[in-house]
């Protein structure tokens, strides 16, 4: 639940995200209110995701709006987020759908038994404190034949942050059978602006 202007505090406490909800979707490609920028994120989930009906685990899901265009393509999704308020946003935001959202961490998600064909994170995993570890946690929340879908990045130049895209891949190869790398930096309508850092989704197959 991040993007280029909050990457410097994405480990802030849960109330500092439940006070940036309010206006956390005037981030271009968190609202995706603008329709070339949605449009550009519903394309790529559309490759990205399975071509028939599936249940999509959407971490740190914010306020929802990857889990709306997962659900208006026919998917089925769970949300999670560790933000009351951004769950409540996501809520209202899905009222109506094939969707639940849920509050609870996205490194340990309050699921239960239940288990997905598809894990989809954007720019979560790399706030986290442990990467390894809870991508092997991910992994047995996949049913067999389930597929990752993780948007991640490297921000900034003075001091970067995030996961390259090599380090990212080399983590989920123990743990997939299939794992590729789709760079995202040039595509501008995906982000509302041109941007020079890394930007990149890795889709794994288990």
């Amino acid at each position: 639940m991040t993007s280029e202007n909050t990457h410097t505090v994405a480990t802030a406490p849960e109330e500092d995200w439940d006070a940036r909800a309010a206006v956390f979707d005037d981030e271009p490609d968190h609202g995706l209110r603008d329709p070339q920028v949605r449009t550009a994120w519903a394309d790529r989930l559309r490759a990205w995701l399975p071509g028939h009906p599936a249940d999509v685990l959407d971490l740190g899901c914010g306020t929802g709006s990857l889990s709306l265009l997962a659900v208006e393509q026919g998917h089925r999704v769970t949300g999670v987020d560790r933000s009351p308020a951004m769950a409540e946003l996501a809520r209202g935001k899905l009222a109506g759908r094939t969707a639940t959202i849920l509050c609870g961490d996205a490194a340990a998600p309050p699921v239960g038994e239940e288990r997905y064909d598809v894990v989809l994170v954007r720019h979560v995993l790399w706030t986290l404190p442990d990467p390894a570890a809870v991508l092997r946690h991910w992994r047995g929340l996949l049913r067999p034949a389930g597929r990752f879908v993780l948007v991640e990045g490297v921000w900034g130049t003075l001091s970067p942050v995030g996961i390259p895209a090599g380090s990212l891949a080399a983590a989920l190869a123990p743990l997939a059978r299939d794992v590729r790398v789709e760079r995202l930096s040039g595509n501008a309508s995906l982000w509302g602006k041109e941007v020079t850092d890394e930007r990149y989704a890795v889709i794994a197959d288990v």
